[in-house]
């Protein structure tokens, strides 16, 4: 896959591919942010006012007298908790004045009865300092107009929503981050040309598929799959594909069925269904169809699908559908079949050829977003060392933000339609 130009609209894919890394990055932000809010407290502000009525001094002055060494000192020992020394008080307090006569003193700390023992003790050593003889401005007549009873601050819950809507907006940044850096390093493919341009063969088609779990679901599928209109469209013209690659999807005078390997990666549980789907759906059109298990390099993978086919549908016949195990249901197989459709599952690390049904045509199943350009070239391998050349892919679950065709070749005009769910037979196109 070709590195495209780092721009918003890769971030933004980067960030949708990865919103659980995203997300969970704004999570932890969101709680660390509140944590640390709720171990560092809102500071609180306590005010005393001090009122010196028929003063001529100014305020300013008094102002320093209020914050001066001489009153901090003899304010210090009456306060608790008792600050290390002066300079570290003198941080917490802090004056103003309201009008000419009137100094109010103003602590901080973060905790409300703190705040306010210190601004009321300041305040009352303060106009003990005026009324002395050691003021430095003569005797002055000074007296607490308002003790500090109320401190005022942020609210506690305010203020760990501020921290935790910090955090969120870190995480969100290291979200981002991290999902740059997972996306750029990721080479799965996603877009349909991009699949198609990996190895040079078309997406012949994509569509959602079911995601059986167990031999139940598996059962279900093939009893009851009914794509949408545009999905049963696009698996239509992946069977005409196959019928312009050589498949007789009419049937074959002398008995023989085409068959098509739908070849998936073991590590690709999505991409499994597309060959079930493909078979129920051929047979749904009225083209005799077998649905033939064939070989994995992981037995386990199909091990729930097998269950399903050795239940009741083994050597039944369901909607126009047989299935058949390849390698348990020995090797002869329906002669009234004109379509076989094998599943086979591959290590996309292994080249090895498995030995399975020899097909007219094989077909890659793969999901958006599963599978690197080297495993499809494996698959690719793989399958032209058993003799069968791939000549398309399926994708299952495609990205909804894809725009791309995956190189769909034309249809040339065919000698003959596919059978009908109506009547099963053909007829010849007219020229």
């Amino acid at each position: 896959m070709s590195q495209q130009p780092m721009n918003l609209r890769r971030v933004l894919e980067f960030i949708r591919r990865n919103k659980g890394v995203v997300g969970a990055a704004v999570g932890i932000g969101l709680i660390v942010g509140a944590a640390l809010g709720s171990f560092n407290p809102p500071v609180l502000t306590g005010s005393a006012l001090v009122i010196l009525p028929n003063t001529k001094t100014t305020t300013q002055t008094l102002q320093v007298i209020a914050t001066s060494d001489a009153v901090l000192a003899m304010a210090r020992p009456d306060i608790t908790p008792v600050p290390a020394d002066v300079a570290t008080l003198r941080k917490q307090v802090t004056t103003s004045s309201p009008s000419p006569n009137i100094i109010s003193i103003n602590a901080q700390n973060r905790s409300a009865a703190a705040a306010e023992s210190t601004a009321n003790t300041i305040a009352n050593t303060f106009v003990g300092y005026l009324a002395s003889s050691q003021s430095a401005v003569g005797q002055l007549s000074a007296r607490v107009l308002q003790p500090a009873t109320t401190a005022a601050g942020p609210n506690p819950l305010t203020h760990r929503s501020v921290y935790g809507l910090g955090g969120a907006i870190a995480g969100l940044l290291v979200g981002i981050i991290a999902a740059t850096a997972r996306g750029r390093g990721d080479r799965r493919l996603r877009s349909r040309d991009d699949l198609a341009n990996s190895i040079g063969v078309p997406v012949l088609a994509s569509l959602p598929v079911s995601h059986p779990s167990n031999a139940q679901d598996w059962a279900k599928l093939l009893d009851s799959y009914e794509p949408a209109a545009v999905h049963g469209w696009r698996l239509r013209k992946t069977l005409q594909h196959l019928n312009v690659a050589g498949l007789n999807l009419g049937g074959s005078p002398e008995g023989e069925s085409s068959t098509v390997a739908v070849v998936s990666l073991t590590k690709d549980s999505r991409a499994l269904a597309l060959g079930p789907q493909l078979a129920v759906f051929a047979a749904s059109l009225g083209i005799p169809t077998l649905l033939a298990i064939g070989a994995s390099h992981d037995p386990e993978v199909i091990t729930a699908l097998k269950v399903a086919c050795a239940g009741s549908w083994r050597g039944e016949e369901h909607r126009g559908l047989r299935v058949a195990i390849l390698g348990e249901d020995g090797t002869d197989l329906p002669s009234d079949i004109a379509l076989t459709v094998v599943v086979a599952v591959a290590d996309g690390a292994d080249q090895r050829p498995m030995e399975t049904l020899q097909a007219t045509a094989t077909l890659l199943a793969v999901s958006a977003g599963a599978a690197t350009p080297e495993q499809l070239a494996c698959l690719a391998m793989s399958s032209a060392a058993a003799g069968r050349e791939v000549i398309g892919m399926l994708v299952a679950d495609p990205d909804p933000s894809d725009g791309t065709t995956g190189r769909i070749p034309q249809l040339p005009r065919a000698a003959s339609r596919m059978p009908t769910r109506h009547n099963g037979m053909t007829t010849e196109a007219r020229p």
